[in-house]
């Protein structure tokens, strides 16, 4: 499993003949049903109840307390709606009031809401992922989704000022990305494999050193002020170092939406409580905002060059 939000034993394939391991599994459920029947007998008026229980709509998520694809959805789409408005007051806090031609390296933008947001949002991941074993808390999701929205703001704002345009061109992209991955594995188009997995597993570790590599180089000033983005300037045959890992880092983060999909799906399979989808939209926010960030990142150095 690749993203750490769905490290949950309700998004993990499981024995249909063994009681499921987390509180509310569906197997206590289907047991207290079957001892109802037993205990009821089949009356007249079991059989009229019967009769309106296969007349009456579909129930949903609210009636049946389980997780569905469609209360995730909503739930995703509420988090994204946090993260918005948080997102405008870091840019407006980012840019304090400065106009467009400010330099962000002389003055004049705050740092404080990247900053802020970034330390925020990465603490709290590690506590709710740490902590949904045992218990959901939609609350510290909800706080998450408005650090987070900080961090995009902010780094959204100063990356505008100094390449003007360069947000809605990531923005786009993104949701482009976010789509096309949405639709092809609706369609049965794409699947998560194990042999995909594991290779993805191995990408990831490997860009999480290179990335962790380059950000020592660049505190300790081994690299030069001039590569504004380390390791991720530099060019291999007139080529972007960071265009090159970029593009490779975009569909690894299109992979891992693959999975998220595919853990929801799980969740949904495995008769997970309702509360469950709050961590399957927590684990699509992580990744849409990784990918949102590794975009912007590439049409920087791109425009960089120019």
């Amino acid at each position: 499993m690749s993203n750490f939000a769905f490290n949950n034993p309700a998004f993990q394939q499981q024995d249909p003949r063994n009681v499921a391991t987390y509180p509310g599994g569906p197997q206590a459920g289907q047991g207290a049903q079957t001892a109802s029947f037993q205990h009821a007998g089949m009356d007249a008026a079991a059989n009229a109840q019967m009769e309106g229980m296969y007349t009456a709509p579909a129930a949903g998520a609210i009636e049946t307390d389980r997780m569905s694809v469609e209360d995730t959805v909503w739930k995703t789409a509420g988090l994204f709606g946090i993260l918005l408005v948080t997102a405008a007051v870091g840019w407006v806090w980012t840019l304090g009031g400065v106009s467009a031609e400010v330099d962000p390296y002389r003055g004049g933008v705050s740092m404080m809401p990247w900053i802020i947001g970034a330390l925020g949002g990465f603490v709290l991941a590690m506590i709710i992922s740490f902590t949904s074993r045992k218990k959901v808390r939609p609350a510290l999701i909800f706080a998450y989704a408005g650090f987070e929205g900080l961090f995009v703001g902010g780094i959204s704002a100063f990356f505008e000022v100094i390449w003007p345009g360069i947000v809605f061109q990531a923005t786009l992209a993104t949701v482009s990305v976010v789509a096309v991955t949405l639709a092809l594995f609706a369609n049965g188009k794409i699947r998560a494999s194990k042999k995909a997995t594991k290779i993805f597993m191995i990408a990831m570790v490997g860009y999480m050193v290179f990335s962790l590599l380059n950000l020592v180089l660049m505190w300790t000033g081994v690299l030069p002020q001039e590569q504004a983005f380390g390791l991720m300037s530099a060019e291999i045959m007139g080529i972007p170092l960071g265009l090159i890992i970029g593009v490779l880092v975009v569909i690894m983060a299109a992979y891992s939406l693959v999975l998220d999909f595919d853990q929801i799906q799980q969740g949904v399979r495995n008769g997970a409580p309702r509360k469950y989808g709050w961590l399957g939209a927590f684990g699509i926010m992580v990744t849409v905002v990784w990918l949102y960030v590794e975009i912007l990142r590439i049409i920087a150095i791109v425009r960089g060059n120019d």
